[in-house]
């Protein structure tokens, strides 16, 4: 598991909670409800309060990246005080439009600020690397995820790069086919669990071709297949899954991607968007 310095704990909680144990699990879901009772109790009282065993909860914070039940208590702290951490809010039938959008954009903001105290900005920096050193990239998303491929596809063309998007499992299958060493494999997955794509990437590893996740779970299956895992966070509410929140946190950390490439091929940018500009202009009246 990456390193964050103990100083966030709710969105590590979210982004890991499908790697822990049920009895794991049981601890994270007190916590996330319960964020504040826990800054006041002793590592006793809530092995108490969950039917768990103090080992079971100092293994918990080991777990995630916490020395103790002091470190994720601190760290706690932070988010519960932060200014701009608040309670996720929902919608409900008799809102007007003004506080139906102010609800939505505050939980966008919230997903976003999370995923900002996440994020592993070493392998941030490492698939920067890969990808200015590519001439091919493929990317692979299902559904929304396919929306978010899409996007990678129109982004990285501007490089001069040979970029596609695919979201068909045999295109996938096809498209792995013919990987070669160099290239590079953007996979775009909420669960990280789809049988689908763990094949697909199960074959890109056999190409030897570098793979970045974008996932919003620290632990899954497609982690452990990547050679880059980029974590996002996204909360569900009532009216919107945790999938189609991703997509927004998703094209975000891209956006970070695309920014990062950008600087280290500033001359092919400049260059490309000039011609693409130019041809651009020839359409319109």
């Amino acid at each position: 598991m990456a390193t964050f310095h103990q100083t966030t704990c709710i969105p590590l909680l979210r982004s890991s909670y499908n790697g822990l144990t049920k009895s794991e699990q049981k601890l994270a879901d007190f916590i996330l409800k319960n964020p504040s009772d826990v800054m006041h109790m002793t590592m006793s009282e809530l092995a108490d309060a969950t039917f768990s065993a103090d080992a079971t909860v100092f293994r918990f914070c080991q777990k995630l990246g916490f020395s103790g039940f002091q470190g994720l208590k601190q760290a706690l702290a932070g988010d519960l005080f932060s200014p701009a951490e608040s309670l996720s809010q929902e919608v409900n039938a008799d809102d007007t439009p003004q506080e139906i959008t102010g609800k939505v954009f505050q939980n966008m903001v919230e997903a976003l600020q999370e995923t900002r105290k996440m994020l592993d900005y070493a392998a941030l920096e490492q698939a920067i690397d890969i990808i200015s050193q590519t001439k091919r990239i493929d990317a692979y998303g299902y559904g929304g995820s396919g929306v978010v491929a899409q996007d990678i596809a129109h982004r990285f063309m501007r490089f001069g790069l040979d970029v596609h998007a695919y979201s068909d499992p045999h295109l996938q299958v096809a498209s792995a086919s013919l990987l070669k060493p160099e290239d590079v494999v953007i996979a775009i997955s909420h669960t990280g669990a789809s049988l689908d794509l763990l094949k697909i990437l199960e074959m890109v590893r056999s190409r030897k071709a570098k793979i970045i996740l974008i996932t919003s779970y620290l632990k899954s299956p497609a982690t452990k297949l990547a050679d880059v895992v980029l974590t996002g966070v996204a909360r569900e509410t009532s009216y919107r899954s945790e999938a189609m929140a991703s997509r927004l946190v998703h094209l975000a950390i891209l956006d970070c991607l695309y920014t990062g490439v950008m600087l280290r091929r500033m001359d092919d940018y400049i260059a490309n968007m000039k011609q693409v500009r130019k041809a651009i202009a020839t359409q319109k009246l």
